[in-house]
């Protein structure tokens, strides 16, 4: 009898410890790339009051850029971007950043690649030769960017690569990549009636790779969601713009947010404060509408019910 009541006292300790554990959820992970309005070009004088009041708690972020490598670490987030003139950058995603951290109040992490006035097809223009070209013959012809060769997405996803083994893998209640974030498209204007096929080929080659990497057949329909263009921009591709809503008919884990009416700075090409505020947001309700992340935090209600 006293046996009995030992085993019952002490199953009765151990169930709320074990319930618990199982209710523990992995880590939330976002990958994010493209070119210079995903890298950032508003000053970070022009950061929303919030996020300079309240800055970032949770977000840990590995970033690489042109020949800089994320190298499989994170660090804490603050908008930057790799530009000698002026690093203190940011872009839409920081928006995005900031509500997901707000709504889970606990860490996640973020690997982001970008590189301003770069394209997909290997016969446009692009900054420095690099690119984000999926093709066969281009990825065997040459190594990452950040490893003294071209392929912006090599880099991406060898650094995402780098990020599981070294951190995500080590995560006690496992990880789990929610979304890949993207803005890219005026660098390839040149070539726009094959953006159709060169995008929908950059999407399966990541999702490929992180099923291959991981083991992970779910990631074979990771959720993609990418943002339109200012109806302003003097890059605006309207054969760019079909394109992606054609991919989002075939492709229901492709979303396309449309940011038509953006607001620009001077240069008629880079979303400005309100520009790249008001696509963060519509990029965080679409993350809640496909329930990649969701929020009962105040804060983020009020400011998504007061966005455009």
């Amino acid at each position: 009898m006293r046996r009995l009541t030992v085993f019952l006292v002490a199953l009765a300790i151990s169930l709320p410890t074990t319930y618990l554990h199982a209710r523990k959820k992995p880590v939330t992970v976002i990958i994010t790339a493209g070119q210079s309005n995903t890298d950032g070009r508003v000053s970070n004088d022009d950061l929303p009051s919030y996020i300079k009041e309240n800055g970032y708690s949770y977000c840990k972020w590995s970033y690489g850029s042109d020949t800089l490598s994320g190298g499989g670490r994170f660090t804490p987030f603050w908008p930057k971007v790799f530009k000698q003139d002026n690093t203190n950058k940011w872009g839409y995603d920081a928006i995005v950043y900031y509500l997901i951290e707000k709504s889970l109040r606990s860490d996640f992490y973020v690997i982001k690649e970008s590189l301003g006035g770069t394209a997909i097809d290997t016969h446009c223009s692009s900054n420095n030769g690099m690119y984000w070209s999926a093709d066969k013959d281009f990825l065997a012809s040459t190594s990452a960017s950040d490893k003294g060769g071209k392929s912006l997405l090599k880099a991406f996803t060898e650094n995402i690569g780098s990020c599981i083994d070294n951190v995500l893998s080590h995560e006690k209640n496992g990880y789990q990549i929610k979304a890949f974030l993207w803005h890219q498209g005026e660098s390839d204007m040149k070539m726009a009636d094959n953006y159709y096929d060169n995008l929908k080929a950059v999407v399966g080659y990541v999702r490929d790779y992180l099923v291959e990497k991981t083991g992970d057949e779910r990631y074979r329909y990771l959720p993609f969601v990418c943002g339109t263009f200012s109806r302003d921009s003097r890059d605006r591709s309207e054969v760019i713009v079909s394109a992606l809503y054609k991919l989002e008919a075939e492709d229901e884990n492709f979303h396309v947010v449309d940011i038509s009416d953006g607001s620009l700075l001077s240069d008629r090409l880079h979303f400005d404060a309100k520009g790249a505020e008001r696509l963060g947001m519509r990029i965080f309700k679409e993350l809640i509408k496909i329930k990649a992340v969701s929020t009962r935090n105040k804060e983020v209600i009020n400011l998504l019910r007061n966005s455009q």
